[in-house]
This record gives C-alpha cells, sequence and structure tokens, in this order.
C-alpha cells in the first residue's frame, strides 16, 4: 500500500466521522426548545431541563479525558457516545415527561462530553503533535459541513413532516458515526501521541483540577471560556424561541436556518484560525471569539425574528469556529510531552461546561422575566469579561 493510501484510509474516516459526530455535539438542542414548547413547556422550564442534562455532562468530561488517555481503544470512546445519541432522541420522542426529557439532555451531555477529547486523542494519535494544527482544522471544518447538512434536512424534512423526522435524523447521524470510526484502522492510532506522552507512562494521571492549577495558561482558558459560555450557550435557543414567538415562524425552518447560517461560517472560519495559529499563536484566534458575543448580543437585542438570522448567527460562527480549532489546539501545545493532553481537554471542557450548563436556565428564567430582548444585551455582556480577563492574563497564554 502506497503512503497516499495509507494515509487516506487514515482521513477519510476521520474526516466523515467529523461530519456525522454532529449530533453528539450540538445534538437536537436547537430543537428540542421550540418542540417542548409546543407541547406547552414554559422557558424556564425548558432552561432547567437542559441545564440538569449540562451539569451532567459537566460533571462526567474530565473523569472521560482521564479515561481516554489511559484508553488502548480510543474508538471505543466514539462508539460510546453514539449510542447516547440514539437514545437520546428516542426518549425524547417517546415522553415529553419533564423527567424523561431530562434523562435525554443527560444522555445527549455525555455524548458531548465524550465526543470532543475522544476525536482529539484519535487525531493526535494519527497527526503526530506536528501535524495536529492542520488535521484539527480539516476536522473542524468537516465537522462544521456535518452540522450545516443536518440541520439544513432537519429544518426541511421537519418543515414537510414533523419534529420526529428531527429526532430520527439525529440519531440516524450517530449510528453512521460509529461505523465511520470503525472504518479507522486502530493500529493507525499512537497510543502515546495520543495524550501528548513522551514516554510509556503506566502511572495513574491526576485529577484535572490538578492539571489546570498546575498550567497557569490553561486555567486562564478555562475561566475566559467557563464566562463566555455563560452568555454564549443560552443564545440560540432563546432566540429560536423569540423568532416562532414574535415572527410566527415555522418552528423546525427558523431553527434550521439559525444552525446552518452558524454552521456555514463556521467551516470557513475554523479553516481561517487554522492558518492563523499555524503563523503565530492561539491567543488572538481566542480573543477575536470573545469579541463576538458582545456584539451579537446587541444585534440581537435589535433584530430578533427573521431579519436580525443572518448578522446574528454569522458572529455566532466566527466565535465558535475559532474556538473549535484554538481551544484543543492551545491544550495540546501547553500539556505537550505530559502524557495529560486528553484529561486536560476534559478539564477545560468542565470549567468551561459550568457557564455552558447555568447559560439555558439564567437565560430562560430572565427571558420570562423582562423579555428576550434585555436577555441577550445582558449574555451578550458576559463577553466583555471575557475579553477583559484574555487581555489582562495575555503574558501567561501568548506564547501558546
Amino acid at each position: 500500500m502506497t503512503s497516499r493510501s495509507a494515509s487516506s484510509t487514515r482521513l477519510w474516516p476521520l474526516f466523515a466521522l467529523n461530519f456525522f459526530m454532529a449530533d453528539m455535539q450540538s445534538g437536537i438542542g436547537p430543537f428540542v426548545g421550540v418542540f417542548l414548547q409546543e407541547h406547552g413547556w414554559a422557558s424556564g422550564l425548558i432552561g432547567t431541563a437542559m441545564t440538569i442534562g449540562n451539569v451532567a455532562g459537566m460533571l462526567i468530561t474530565t473523569p472521560i479525558g482521564g479515561f481516554i488517555d489511559a484508553s488502548r481503544n480510543k474508538r471505543l470512546w466514539v462508539v460510546i457516545p453514539g449510542i447516547c445519541v440514539v437514545l437520546a432522541s428516542a426518549i425524547i420522542l417517546v415522553s415529553q415527561n419533564f423527567w424523561a426529557v431530562t434523562f435525554s439532555q443527560v444522555a445527549q451531555s455525555l455524548a458531548s462530553a465524550a465526543i470532543v477529547p475522544a476525536v482529539t486523542g484519535i487525531t493526535l494519535g494519527i497527526a503526530k503533535q506536528k501535524g495536529f494544527n492542520a488535521l484539527n482544522g480539516r476536522n473542524q471544518a468537516f465537522n462544521h459541513a456535518g452540522n450545516m447538512v443536518g440541520a439544513a434536512l432537519s429544518g426541511y424534512l421537519g418543515f414537510k413532516l414533523g419534529y420526529v423526522i428531527v429526532f430520527v435524523l439525529a440519531a440516524a447521524f450517530g449510528a453512521i458515526a460509529i461505523a465511520c470510526v470503525l472504518m479507522i484502522p486502530a493500529k493507525s492510532i499512537d497510543d502515546r501521541a495520543a495524550r501528548g506522552s513522551k514516554e510509556d507512562d503506566p502511572d495513574s494521571p491526576p485529577s484535572g483540577l490538578t492539571v489546570l492549577l498546575k498550567h497557569k495558561p490553561l486555567l486562564v482558558l478555562a475561566l475566559t471560556l467557563a464566562i463566555f459560555h455563560l452568555g454564549n450557550a443560552a443564545i440560540v435557543p432563546l432566540y429560536g424561541l423569540a423568532g416562532v414567538a414574535d415572527a410566527n415562524a415555522n418552528g423546525p425552518s427558523f431553527v434550521a436556518t439559525i444552525v446552518v447560517i452558524a454552521q456555514g461560517t463556521m467551516v470557513v472560519t475554523s479553516l481561517i484560525a487554522m492558518h492563523v495559529a499555524g503563523k503565530r499563536n492561539y491567543w488572538p484566534v481566542i480573543l477575536a471569539s470573545f469579541i463576538c458575543l458582545p456584539i451579537r448580543g446587541v444585534l440581537a437585542f435589535f433584530l430578533t425574528g427573521w431579519w436580525g438570522v443572518a448578522p446574528v448567527q454569522v458572529l455566532d460562527g466566527i466565535g465558535t469556529g475559532l474556538q473549535t480549532v484554538a481551544v484543543p489546539g492551545m491544550v495540546a501545545r501547553s500539556l505537550n510531552g505530559t502524557g495529560r493532553i486528553n484529561l486536560g481537554q476534559g478539564a477545560v471542557i468542565t470549567v468551561q461546561g459550568v457557564g455552558a450548563s447555568l447559560s439555558p436556565a439564567l437565560g430562560g428564567w430572565i427571558s420570562q422575566w423582562i423579555g428576550y430582548g434585555p436577555t441577550f444585551l445582558l449574555l451578550g455582556g458576559f463577553g466583555l469579561t471575557s475579553v477583559a480577563l484574555w487581555l489582562a492574563f495575555g503574558a501567561a497564554v501568548k506564547k501558546y
């Protein structure tokens, strides 16, 4: 087998995995809100169910990162999230009871918690540290393209056939992702490179908190991301609810348009971030992502409904697209040689998840009290705090 064909054997299944794993990361979340709203749920209760699921994912993310570092079967940690996505879609179709919906969100969050460090580990194991930035950038482009296609299909089929097909499609994507990861040859994944170890270290890993405390750049990264996502995570579901409520838009098609515009922007942005980081470092990339949130909050305040979909979601696409490349890249650079890259990735995601977990409940209840518009301004303000902290601690993180 030639070098080119061997590389293709490893990479195309990886790219396909990133394309179809879209529903393991964002899942059916953007559609859940409007689906439950049509079943009589108020925004506060919707946000509470999502938050419980997010908290469960947050608690398990760091341990999962440690398990992935120690695991000799990285592909298994993609198979498990795929099964969780199928379960989440099935449960919410069977029952709209509060605890059933909450359990489905827990299953979805478990999938989201495992998939990023798992694919990061697989990518590192294939490309090694030297080739990680370039391969991760291409991964993210395929991932956002998968999100865009999945959302477009969900919106079109949901408009034609109803919400059931949205959840069926999510389950199908999860099943295909499982098949894709099993096509990656297990021998092509170097376990030591996958966890960033220079030696085959059999010792038990430290806790995720210890990893963060020993690496100030990662601690700064995690805290600024937590604040950012405290504001950011609630905007997409709330914007969908506001658009359906104020503009009387069709639920599936409106939410799909929101997601498609954002993900289409992320495809381009992730490739740009890859090139910028390759020439410089990740610090300016992450700074630019933080700046997008306050601008987005102001636009969402003034442009609720169809008029605001494009500008609000283009900014979401820029911010998130930059972070999907820069965050795992910065973790990989910072922890190179420690053998704890996936544990560190899980720890950063866990702290980030504190903000993301609280955001739906915070945004849901505030919007129920004061309305959607002022809530978007408040949520956007968290981005200014992240910008201030990132600038204040620039000396500690600029070298990465």
